[in-house]
């Protein structure tokens, strides 16, 4: 059974915003939903339980919600609508939940695992494995590429910066994709998509207390490693800590990865000129992942709660009221984009300055990963086209899966040709 949200009720009348919103990011195409909301309140109120809610569509809001300390997340002080008993039962609390002082301490130990030389030393196995991945891809010429690319590289990194074995791979994948689904608010969900998540938050627990029993007593290069050594040296971290931020960075290390590649596959698929394009001048793939990530953004919903009594847009908000930032509208702002649907692999190349796109956030809640995934994409896609001739859609519609804050195909049928 799944939980699903009509953009309509029967007999043609709207859901509120919000709800319409939280449906359209199922489907292949939501933006012109999203363009409809904004073009009819660029914050729209919707009441969902009790609480206000507001839907954050321009690009300069949306800057202000993600940058302006008046806004963040409220759930120590229990004033969050989103979580207003500020209790959570699939692990992710910590960076994804914080606010300063907390917030500011968990970065500074966590931002140790994402130095550009850390990343630079992890930039050769990334090529390395993706060259034999897409060895294997060529050679079976019709593949499911979800399965095949995009999402074996994001897996094998994560677990690697995390310590996990190879051989654990599998099982963290599966965790990884119950527990995204389950990020979605509980509305959205079925009672057994709620009891699985559940279940994949307690067993990855279990899982990295006996990891870290194990880095504890041979400790190694990796990110447990070194948050179990200040756990230990001063008590900078908690117990209870250190296991929420390996769930954090599990979660939001993989699957917007994942979904990152495996739409940006399909966009040059449906557009050969862009296709070409890169193919002609590989030094074009840094700027064509960027317009990846702001066409088609993993990430379509952004919660924030209003800290202290603010104003936006003219209108005033109320501290304990909720702020869903709508990435996907944002990025595509008529004002600040030209042509702001076209996917252009030269958007963000050349010295004409682009607009910056919000998909990994802004200010102090700026996506710790952002680089590594930035990095994985544009490795994979380098070699893409240089060793890919052809790249064809083997199936007639897309089939994303039933979840909507992150957005990602199910899978991927293509053929790929030397």
């Amino acid at each position: 059974m799944t939980a699903t949200v009509p953009s309509a009720k029967p007999g043609g009348d709207a859901y509120p915003p919000a709800l319409a919103a939280f449906a359209a990011a199922r489907q292949p195409d939501p933006y012109p939903v999203y363009r409809a909301i904004a073009a009819a309140d660029p914050l729209p109120t919707t009441d969902l339980g009790g609480r206000r809610i507001t839907l954050v569509t321009r690009h300069g809001d949306a800057a202000v919600v993600l940058a302006d300390p008046a806004f963040g997340h409220g759930y120590k002080e229990r004033i969050s609508p989103f979580r207003p008993d500020g209790d959570s039962d699939d692990g992710l609390e910590s960076l994804l939940r914080t606010d300063p002082p907390d917030h500011t301490r968990l970065r500074r130990l966590v931002s140790r695992a994402f130095t550009p030389a850390t990343l630079a030393r992890l930039a050769p196995d990334i090529t390395a494995y993706a060259g034999d991945l897409l060895d294997a891809a060529l050679d079976a010429g019709d593949i499911d590429a979800v399965a095949t690319l995009a999402r074996p590289i994001p897996v094998r990194m994560i677990c690697r910066l995390l310590g996990v074995p190879v051989t654990d791979e599998g099982i963290f994948s599966d965790w990884a994709t119950i527990m995204i689904r389950g990020i979605d608010p509980d509305f959205l969900l079925t009672p057994d998509e709620i009891a699985a998540r559940r279940t994949a938050a307690r067993e990855l627990d279990d899982y990295f207390r006996d990891l870290i029993v194990r880095l504890r007593a041979r400790p190694g290069d990796d990110l447990v490693s070194r948050l179990v050594a200040v756990h230990l040296e001063d008590d900078a971290l908690t117990g209870s800590e250190v296991l929420a931020l390996c769930a954090v960075l599990l979660i939001a290390g993989l699957e917007t990865t994942v979904n990152l590649i495996s739409d940006g596959l399909r966009t040059l698929a449906l557009q050969p000129d862009q296709w070409e394009l890169l193919r002609a001048d590989p030094g074009l793939v840094p700027g064509a992942v960027e317009e990846m990530l702001r066409r088609d953004p993993p990430v379509q919903f952004i919660p924030r709660t209003v800290l202290t009594d603010t104003e936006l847009g003219g209108r005033v908000f109320r501290r304990g009221e909720g702020m869903l930032v709508l990435t996907g509208a944002a990025n595509r702002d008529p004002e600040i984009f030209e042509q702001p649907d076209r996917f252009l692999v030269t958007r963000y190349a050349g010295s004409a300055p682009t607009a910056r796109h919000h998909t990994f956030g802004l200010g102090i809640h700026y996506c710790l990963g952002a680089p590594l995934a930035r990095m994985e994409a544009e490795i994979i896609f380098r070699l893409l086209v240089r060793r890919t001739r052809d790249l064809t859609l083997t199936a007639d519609e897309p089939v994303y899966l039933p979840q909507s804050i992150i957005r990602g195909l199910a899978s991927l049928p293509v053929r790929l040709a030397s």
